[in-house]
Order: C-alpha cells, then structure tokens, then sequence
C-alpha cells in the first residue's frame, strides 16, 4: 500500500490539523486519542511516512524503530504508567480495525484493562 498523504495524522504531523499534543521530538508525534479506550490513551507514531507496523518494520532503519520504541517507553513514563502497567497496541490493516493508514501505536493505561480481546467470531 502507497502512504496517503492527505491521511489525518500526516495532516496533524503537518500542523493542518488540531491535535493535544503530550510529546514530541524529531521523529516521533504523541498525541491524545480524541475518542478515549482508557483514563491514558496516547497515539504515537513516528513522522516518517509509514502505513502500518509491517511497513515501518520493513522500511525503517533499526536506529529508527529501537529509538520509537525507546520514545514509546518514554513517554509511559511520563504519564506515570510504568509502576501499574500499560498495554500498546498496533493495528495492522483492515481486519484488525487499522483507521488511519500512518503507524501508530496505542499506549492505553490509568486503569485495570481487562482481557486483551473479545471471543473468537465463528
């Protein structure tokens, strides 16, 4: 799949749209879900134009991905997540509820989760 450039996180990476902003650096754009899983829900994503985890796992450079997740660590610490706990979550494509064809990883914490996910559909 080619990057969409007119996708809503390369238009919030590009200042064009309104996004809360709870980190950013050279590489990597943190910012606060808009529709909220959990009391913390941040999207991180690397600024680079990558569609998904594979895309970014394949074109990216290994300084590139160790540093987001580096970054990912980072920024659990500091929304206080790392004594209780968080889950990080990719979704990769259109069966696995992907939106927005930018990688980016959900950081979800502040509260006891739960089971990861619903029962198998058959």
């Amino acid at each position: 799949m080619a990057y969409d450039s007119s996708n809503i996180f390369a238009k919030i990476l590009r200042g064009e749209l309104p996004s809360d902003r709870v980190y950013e650096d050279e590489n990597v754009l943190a910012i606060k879900d808009i529709h909220p899983k959990a009391p913390v829900h941040i999207l991180v994503m690397p600024k680079g134009p990558y569609t998904s985890l594979l895309d970014f796992s394949i074109r990216a450079t290994g300084d590139e991905i160790a540093t987001f997740f580096q970054t990912v660590s980072k920024i659990a610490e500091l929304g206080g997540l790392q004594d209780k706990g968080f889950r990080l979550v990719s979704n990769t494509g259109l069966d696995a509820g992907q939106e927005v064809p930018h990688f980016h990883v959900h950081l979800l914490g502040g509260m006891q989760l739960g089971p990861m996910a619903g029962a198998i559909k058959q």
